[in-house]
């Protein structure tokens, strides 16, 4: 039965082999728009890793004042911890969770050097973002006194650095000059969005004297509302008279960031549906053609006693053959994504999107064949031999 159906296919390779290069594109668009679906989905089940409801971001920018920068942020900082709807709050640099700014560099251990996002802190960020501890404790005041930089990293830069060892109490080299010592290690810390995956993160502590890092994010009581928010930029703004006041939130920074994640994967949704539909349409026009001009080989099959099944599944058959060499050339494409570690993705996201694509691409063909192959089953031999 399957040389038969290869000799049927061969007979016809011209109008097959656009079919084949038809399926093979639409397996490859499947791949690419399912490898996003899954990688979003697979970040969005896991956990983000601290609280923002009830967070804000003071974002303080000294324009062209050059003067006594830091003990203004301190004081600044002092005025905010005052008010009674502030639970808790946190200096910290402008890569604050949610935002499109991002800082990044490399630490090192025993010749293995890691790449990830950096954050400088100061002791507070703790409390304000509810960050849960794994191991150790968050870094305070009296670190700095130590001869290392005090650190806390999160558990995908500890897996990386220090593979099967424990990084606790580790010393690390950040740069020619400078080595940190890592004294807690939190789990997650997704501050990309809850569809970016948990990159390597680092905690760095900075010295009061620190002139840079003017972000004061803010823990909320709940029910705070805009009222404090305006009494909070008026006063702050007579504190620092000449400098940038500006107050935002973190549930909203997290949704905007959340969308510009789902956008390009609803246009590649679309595109991909209208290629699929197009295939679809195409493959069914294609076979309705083929069955109305082979009435004669039905009807003569049909008198030499082939059942109804039986001709629906030599039609089905011919289109599966069709769509397994499509493919098998196409799986020689996307088994190099796993292989060779393309985006740096799992390996387990490819090989699902792969089987996913796969599955579609056979619910698709299986169903534009089944009606066809139905009605040239239904073909009486009588009449489809008289026609002839």
């Amino acid at each position: 039965m399957l040389r038969h159906l290869f000799k049927l296919i061969w007979n016809k390779k011209g109008t097959h082999s656009l079919l084949i290069i038809e399926v093979w594109a639409a397996f490859m668009v499947l791949f690419g728009v399912l490898t996003l679906i899954v990688f979003n989905l697979r970040n969005y089940l896991q956990p983000i890793g601290f609280q923002y409801d009830q967070v804000w971001n003071l974002e303080l920018s000294s324009n062209q004042d050059t003067t006594e920068v830091a003990a203004k942020l301190q004081r600044a900082m002092q005025r905010v911890k005052s008010y009674s709807e502030v639970v808790a709050a946190s200096r910290m640099s402008s890569n604050t969770p949610f935002s499109a700014n991002q800082i990044g560099n490399s630490v090192g251990y025993n010749k293995v050097n890691v790449g990830g996002d950096f954050y400088y802190t100061d002791g507070e960020l703790f409390k304000v973002l509810d960050l849960p501890l794994k191991k150790g404790r968050w870094y305070r005041e009296a670190d700095l006194a130590g001869k290392f930089v005090p650190l806390v990293i999160n558990q995908k830069m500890e897996d990386k650095l220090f593979l099967n060892e424990s990084g606790l109490n580790k010393v690390v080299k950040i740069d020619d000059k400078t080595s940190g010592k890592i004294v807690g290690i939190v789990d997650k810390f997704k501050a990309k969005g809850v569809y970016m995956s948990d990159n390597p993160a680092l905690f760095y502590m900075f010295r009061k004297d620190d002139r840079w890092n003017s972000n004061i994010l803010i823990k909320t009581r709940p029910g705070t509302d805009a009222n404090f928010e305006a009494r909070l930029v008026k006063d702050i703004a007579m504190m620092l008279p000449g400098w940038g006041v500006e107050v935002g939130y973190l549930k909203d920074s997290r949704k905007n960031r959340d969308n510009l994640t789902l956008v390009p994967v609803l246009i590649f949704l679309i595109v991909s549906g209208f290629l699929l539909t197009n295939v679809a349409l195409g493959l069914f026009g294609v076979l309705n053609l083929n069955i109305a001009k082979r009435k004669g080989e039905i009807g003569l099959r049909r008198a030499m006693g082939a059942t109804e099944s039986g001709v629906t599944s030599q039609f089905l058959g011919e289109i599966w053959v069709l769509a397994t060499f499509s493919l098998v050339v196409g799986l020689i494409f996307a088994v190099q994504f796993p292989l060779m570690n393309v985006f740096d993705l799992d390996r387990e996201i490819y090989i699902i999107a792969i089987l996913a694509a796969v599955a579609i691409i056979y619910i698709i063909v299986t169903l534009c064949a089944w009606f066809p192959s139905k009605q040239a089953a239904a073909i009486h031999p009588a009449v489809a031999l008289h026609e002839e």
